[in-house]
């Protein structure tokens, strides 16, 4: 770098891949040193004229450089971080540690982090001597460890806690750790503070970009799966809360004006109670009710720990003074959440990538829109919209609505708390009535069905709903013609402003438009072949379903069809020809479509369905398993009796063999016994006889001369 050409000013920040630690990293990141040090108002002048000259020559150092270690040694590099650490020693860490201007700990995450900060602390205070530059480390913690602190005034609890308090705060058992830390980080910068100055931060709950404590309640909103979201405890107690860039924004304007006073509040100037925040959260994102609970319920949840349980519950006035009266913050939420519930809600959703996936499946009767549909929805987690469900849904919710609420005791409410709703709740009960009526008037002058000015504004209340504003939906094969689509997703707008692309809703509009093709006689013969008790009781049955092809093609020849109206929108259908692929059952069709959409935008699957997941293949596995050890003893059985069948035949089969060996035998050996009992036995009988009689020595030989002078046939 030349000399004196602007120096960039490094920063330490652990746990780089934490919620809290991520949002400030990269906000620091893109901050020029100096910059907090001008007036918000000036800066924003510069930046609307445009004044890029001027800027350059500012007064300032360059940018921050951001370095740190990760929670996790597994995590990825985040993408605005210089450098990433794997620390294997104290020495190696404090070898970083002063290669570096400022030092941030962040503890109001993970209280394993409090004995490395007090650490870092105190190893950088002893090698104060060897400092190249000045240094500075900034404790972040919490106000958790005023929990317990006595009112400023008792008798007034709406007088606010300010930074000059903090000689009196009292912690929460809980955070008993956390206000030793503050305390002796406080004690040694005490001295010698031009080249080791040290600041703490207690930050309020923090909020926004992807959600930190109040993630928990975000997510059971988001995902639409209870009637409420829950409130622990009585939910009266007053929270103190900062934006997690506001809280970045503290951190910038410490670094570049070290001011003179070292224990900072960073709070915004909400003083909302724990059951205003969820119910803001629950109707901009949720159910739009809550429902209080006990307090020990809370740890009921895998996702909440002891520490947010503890933030969620803290009673806390808080007032920072000194940000108000010395730093200059170009705030995002200085208001508080619920005074800025849309823009928070948007940056959750765009952190996690929640984004809704909006699917419109066009086609005719008996192509397997349905079918297809179900599929799509299972694998996005996304709500299948078919109007016959949206019809009897709705109407079923009007008549809830308008039927008389019995008085539950055990949930009187609480005087004032929900006068808004109730209010709220006389208006729809009106409006609830007299649509009620209309439709059924509809339906009885149409023979059960409804006017589409009825259906298209139950879709437009369906599409509307949280649920289908958080995930998306499918839908099943409405709207069918140009108009129905004009009228479901057209604003409305004056006619003299004339467009070529026509103003439409983009909230509840379709982002993809698949259509299904397939020829009349396809189509046909996939219906024949359909089992009967698929077609009872459906619009498949021969003439109802030639009747609904014919209303189809009828209705798609013109130049104005709903593909015509996507079409106009520049939202340009995907075209798939079902007969193409010969599947029965539409895999194949499903995987183009799947295909077409890309990954899912959701948090994936719960801890409870990879559980789930994992047990359903564990159990097919050991069915898997059980079936194969079943066939492979059915075989071994089957060859034990082959072989004894085998054996026995082979037994038999020898038998057999030896019984006409021996009959051959004895035939056989019928002549020599007739030749021998005539010319041999006689003589050799009376030989035989006569060597009995005399008993010579040699028996054999006297037989042989026996039989030799006797012999009948020599003369």
């Amino acid at each position: 770098m030349a000399a004196g050409a602007a120096r960039c000013r490094r920063i330490f920040l652990n746990h780089l891949d934490s919620y809290c630690g991520r949002s400030i990293g990269e906000y620091l990141s893109g901050c020029v040193v100096g910059a907090s040090l001008e007036s918000v108002e000036e800066e924003e002048e510069e930046n609307e004229d445009h004044l890029e000259a001027e800027v350059s020559r500012r007064p300032k150092e360059g940018l921050y450089q951001i370095v740190g270690t990760l929670s996790k040694p597994d995590s990825t590099k985040p993408s605005f971080a210089e450098e990433t650490y794997a620390v294997s020693s104290q020495k190696e860490l404090l070898s970083y540690l002063l290669e570096c201007d400022i030092i941030l700990y962040n503890i109001t995450e993970d209280a394993n982090q409090i004995k490395e900060a007090t650490w870092a602390a105190s190893a950088l205070r002893m090698e104060i001597e060897h400092f190249a530059t000045p240094k500075m480390f900034i404790l972040i913690s919490t106000v958790m460890s005023w929990a317990k602190s006595k009112p400023p005034d008792p008798e007034d609890s709406e007088i606010p806690f300010t930074e000059e308090d903090y000689r009196r705060r009292k912690p929460h058992p809980n955070f008993i750790d956390h206000i030793n830390a503050e305390k002796l980080v406080l004690k040694l910068g005490k001295n010698n503070k031009h080249a080791f100055s040290t600041y703490v931060v207690a930050s309020g709950i923090q909020y926004g970009a992807g959600e930190g404590v109040l993630h928990y309640f975000f997510k059971i909103g988001w995902l639409s799966e209870t009637a409420a979201i829950p409130v622990f405890g009585h939910g009266n107690n007053c929270i103190p809360t900062i934006h997690v860039r506001d809280l970045a924004a503290v951190l910038q304007n410490i670094a570049d004006h070290r001011p003179k006073f070292h224990y900072i509040l960073a709070v915004d100037e909400s003083a909302h109670t724990f059951q205003e925040l969820i119910k803001c959260i629950s109707k901009n994102v949720g159910p739009g009710k809550i429902e209080k609970i006990p307090e020990e319920n809370a740890f009921l949840s895998k996702e909440l720990t002891q520490m947010h349980v503890d933030m969620l519950l803290v009673n806390l006035r808080m007032e920072a003074m000194f940000l108000k009266e010395t730093f200059n913050i170009k705030w995002v939420a200085q208001t508080g959440l619920v005074e800025n519930i849309e823009q928070i809600v948007e940056e959750y959703k765009q952190s996690r990538g929640l984004l809704p996936l909006k699917v419109y499946i066009h086609g005719p009767p008996g192509v397997g829109k349905s079918t297809i549909a179900e599929e799509i929805c299972k694998h996005y987690k996304l709500h299948h919209i078919k109007i016959k469900d949206v019809i009897s849904e709705s109407i079923a919710k009007l008549e809830k609505i308008v039927a008389p609420k019995e008085v539950d005791s055990d949930s009187v409410r609480q005087e004032g708390e929900e006068g808004e709703d109730d209010e709220e709740e006389g208006e729809n009960l009106e409006e609830a009535h007299e649509l009620l009526a209309e439709i059924k008037e509809s339906m009885e002058q149409n023979a059960g069905r409804l006017d589409d000015q009825y259906v298209i504004k139950l879709f437009k209340d369906k599409l509307k709903s949280m649920p289908c504003r958080n995930q998306g939906y499918v839908l099943d094969g409405f709207p069918k013609t140009y108009d129905q689509a004009r009228d479901l997703f057209n604003l409305e707008e004056e006619e003299e402003i004339a467009s070529k692309i026509p103003k439409y809703d983009k909230i509840i509009t379709p982002e993809f438009v698949i259509s299904l093709t397939a020829s009349d006689e396809f189509l046909k013969n996939r219906i024949i072949n359909l089992p009967e008790s698929v077609v009872a009781g459906t619009h498949y049955t021969q003439d109802r379903f030639l009747q609904s092809l014919n209303n189809f093609r009828e209705i798609n020849v013109e130049d104005e069809t709903v593909l015509n109206y996507f079409d106009e929108l520049e939202i340009h259908p995907q075209f798939i020809d079902v007969a193409k692929y010969e599947d029965s059952e539409n895999r194949f069709v499903v995987k183009e479509i799947i295909k077409e959409i890309g990954e899912p935008r959701n948090y994936g699957l719960t801890d409870e369905e990879k559980e789930s997941l994992e047990r359903k293949a564990a159990e097919e596995c050991l069915a898997r398993e059980a079936k194969e050890k079943a066939e492979r003893e059915r075989r071994e059985a089957e060859e034990r009796a082959e072989r004894i069948a085998n054996w026995e035949e082979w037994n038999k089969h020898l038998e057999e063999v030896k019984k006409q060996e021996q009959e051959l035998l004895e035939a056989q050996s019928i002549p020599l016994r007739n030749y021998l009992m005539k010319h041999v036995m006689p003589t050799l009988m009376q030989g035989l006889n006569e060597c009995c009689k005399i008993r010579p020595d040699d028996p054999v030989d006297f037989l042989a001369e026996y039989l030799f002078k006797n012999n009948p046939d020599v003369k």
